[in-house]
């Protein structure tokens, strides 16, 4: 199976003449310590898997830690998801009360848009500085992730082979979600929005607190 690439659909771009400043995007952490071991045994599970002559009760093992992993990333796909569904609907909101765009009508799949096809050089290097490289697939997985559950799923509840290829099912409904509203294309140059991590969001607020006492 070929695996879903998670490009955005051609859309109409929306025709403004000045600048709309979106909230935040306030990403909470991507891991704990104890998921990133997961995750590492994980990929170390996985190639080992491919290797030839492993004994039956070394792939048992291999096997367990891969579903592990897989599970720890899906966990983590989720929170990534919530927070990027969160910033979504605030962008809504705000461009809901500005009267320049009175008359457009926009869904949360413009903003998805802006954020992995128009990702602002900004938050490009601050993704990068986090180690975060292959962030458009981690933003449109997450949102696919997101999309199926409102809840973070239990271990109990996904099926082996779900934890397997859960990329290709989140790359898969990232795509049918963005396919359910037709909705405008932003231009990053009209729309710009900041990315920050929660601590340092939360101690900027701190700051301006205590300046302003």
């Amino acid at each position: 199976m070929r695996e879903l690439q998670p490009s955005m659909s051609k859309q109409a771009i929306l025709a403004v003449d000045q600048l709309y400043p979106l909230p935040p995007l306030i990403l909470h952490p991507f891991t704990e310590t104890a998921s990133t071991v997961r995750v590492l045994e994980s990929a170390k599970a996985s190639l080992s898997l491919l290797r030839e002559g492993a004994a039956e009760s070394d792939q048992v093992e291999l096997d367990r830690q891969l579903l592990e992993g897989r599970y720890a990333e899906v966990r983590m796909l989720f929170y990534v998801g919530k927070d990027i569904f969160r910033w979504m609907e605030q962008c809504l909101d705000t461009c809901a009360r500005e009267p320049g765009l009175t008359g457009h009508v926009l869904h949360p799949q413009s903003f998805a848009q802006l954020l992995i096809k128009h990702t602002p050089d900004d938050v490009q290097e601050k993704l990068k500085s986090w180690g975060v490289v292959e962030y458009v697939r981690i933003f449109s997985r997450s949102i696919g992730i997101y999309s199926q559950f409102s809840e973070p799923p239990t271990r109990e509840i996904l099926q082996n082979n779900y934890l397997r290829h859960y990329y290709r099912h989140a790359d898969y409904a990232f795509a049918a979600w963005r396919d359910l509203r037709k909705s405008p294309e932003l231009p990053p140059e009209n729309f710009p929005f900041i990315l920050y991590a929660s601590g340092e969001y939360t101690r900027m607020l701190e700051q301006q607190w205590e300046e302003s006492v």
